[in-house]
């Protein structure tokens, strides 16, 4: 059973695969101009490259932040265990 959904899931991602299609994310004019200013060596494809990079890096971020408060607020401090002076017998 195991084997089968392996095999399952490496169909599907050999589906996907060959049957991917390319994605235009911008407009003509935009596409345009990003073409012509990296041909011409412009600093303005590096800016719409760190725009990009600064919109994907800002959710990262915030889930950073609100994973690391969440942590520091619920972690238990002074914790102690009450074990019994006994031997534990497994079987």
């Amino acid at each position: 059973m195991k084997g089968s959904k392996f095999l399952l899931g490496l169909l599907a991602l050999g589906l996907l695969v060959f049957f991917a299609a390319d994605a235009n994310a911008q407009c003509a004019m935009c596409t345009a101009t990003v073409e012509t200013n990296k041909a011409s060596g412009s600093g303005a494809t590096n800016g719409l490259n760190n725009g990009i990079m600064y919109l994907l890096a800002a959710p990262y971020l915030a889930v950073a932040i609100v994973g690391y408060i969440w942590y520091k607020k619920y972690r238990k401090k002074d914790v102690t265990l009450e074990m019994r002076n006994e031997k534990l017998h497994l079987n």
